[in-house]
């Protein structure tokens, strides 16, 4: 209602004005006579226009204004926050990251350690066969050594017997011809 009654006041007033400025031709704004007028009417609008700005238009700015800055203030703390909380979680995937890596170390000097474990157990037991085998070898070798002895005589013996019988034509007693086998081993031993 009191911007309604503004309203037809400004209306009146430039009415009131445009037709008193056609009547004396002149610039009523300097005429003395109309001062009076131009101060209560200059009275009356600012009046108006500091009552419309002090009550209406003023506070709302200022609850904008305080709006702005608790939003922008609440935005700066949401944002530390989210700041303090990334660098919480960066220095906790560091340390995840710092704990897989042991971890993963861990496991694989365990690993290896088994892996050595079982190539030395493998390795071992690769000797003692291959020492087995050896000592087998070593005795079969004993065994041809001191048996050889026996058997190069019974070859001998035999050949022998053999070249004479197709030699001369008659067989020898194996008996002489291994005493004389006997006799040359001895002589070149």
């Amino acid at each position: 209602m009191f911007l309604k009654f503004s309203r037809i006041l400004l209306i009146y007033f430039l009415l009131f004005s445009y037709v008193e400025s056609a009547e004396s031709g002149g610039m009523p704004q300097l005429n003395p006579e109309f001062w009076f007028s131009q101060i209560f009417w200059l009275i009356i609008s600012f009046g108006i226009m500091f009552v419309l700005l002090s009550k209406l238009i003023l506070p709302k700015i200022s609850e904008n204004l305080e709006i702005r800055k608790a939003q922008i203030t609440e935005n700066i703390e949401a944002a530390e926050k989210q700041r303090e909380e990334s660098d919480k979680k960066l220095i906790e995937y560091d340390q995840l990251l710092l704990n897989s890596k042991k971890e993963a170390k861990a496991n694989f000097n365990k690993a290896r350690k088994e892996i050595l474990k079982d190539v030395d157990k493998k390795r071992e037991n690769l000797e003692k066969e291959i020492n087995k085998e050896i000592d087998n070898a070593e005795k079969e070798i004993l065994d041809l050594k001191n048996k050889s002895p026996e058997k190069i005589r019974k070859i001998a013996i035999e050949t022998s017997s053999d070249l004479i019988k197709q030699l001369i034509g008659v067989e020898v007693n194996n008996s002489s011809i291994s005493a004389i086998v006997e006799d040359i081993s001895r002589k070149t031993n």
